[in-house]
């Protein structure tokens, strides 16, 4: 669990890196819905993904608490890898990032063009993740989980919105839909409005929405 203290501080890492992402109300979706609904684009952050958040968080802290280590590594497919890449820039740290051959060839230029170095290995990302940790142990390096407390954290106060009564309904939307708000949000919307096209539609994202909203901060 995190404190206040923690979230505000936080929140002044992510917006000393980017500016709150945009959210908007869109009239054809809220008609449908019967319910203004405001659209959080994610896609307008540097990453064009809510993860990007994570990375910056997890990096101060680092820098903060060990500040001589001498660099990270960690294995993605993609937005994870992104969001180090662009935090690790942002504080001069080396970063080694590990992704599976075969991977998605926009997400390897993104993270290069981040200044990451890129290294294609394995048949999936259970070997490639392997892999990044030999090669953090054998170099004294920082291993970045995909998962952390700080890369939680970095997202977390994305969840206020959904977080006040007698407020308008929000659909919190990222390109990659992988946050777990932001994805059950968008989708018990969406899927409530609109007939199911396909199995991503399933029955357990069409409970009644109960998301509320706040000013969109982040």
């Amino acid at each position: 669990m995190f404190d206040l203290a923690q979230l505000q501080r936080a929140q002044q890492v992510v917006h000393a890196a980017m500016p709150p992402t945009p959210a908007h109300a869109w009239p054809l979706l809220s008609e449908r819905l019967g319910a203004t609904a405001i659209v959080k684009h994610e896609n307008h952050t540097p990453i064009g993904a809510f993860k990007v958040r994570g990375g910056l968080v997890y990096l101060d802290r680092l820098t903060r608490e060990r500040p001589h280590t001498r660099g990270l590594v960690s294995a993605t497919r993609g937005n994870h890898g992104q969001s180090l890449a662009f935090a690790a820039s942002r504080y001069r740290m080396p970063v080694t990032i590990y992704v599976p051959q075969g991977n998605s060839t926009e997400k390897n230029r993104a993270m290069r063009a981040f200044g990451a170095d890129l290294v294609e290995f394995g048949e999936d990302f259970q070997v490639a993740r392997e892999e990044a940790g030999r090669h953090a142990s054998r170099d004294g390096l920082e291993l970045v989980p995909s998962f952390h407390p700080d890369l939680v954290m970095g997202s977390r106060p994305m969840r206020s919105n959904c977080s006040a009564p007698r407020r308008t309904s929000i659909s919190s939307m990222s390109r990659s839909g992988r946050d777990p708000v932001s994805a059950a949000a968008s989708w018990r919307a969406i899927c409530s409005a609109f007939p199911p096209r396909s199995s991503a539609c399933s029955r357990r994202w069409r409970r009644p929405m109960r998301c509320r909203s706040l000013p969109a901060r982040w």
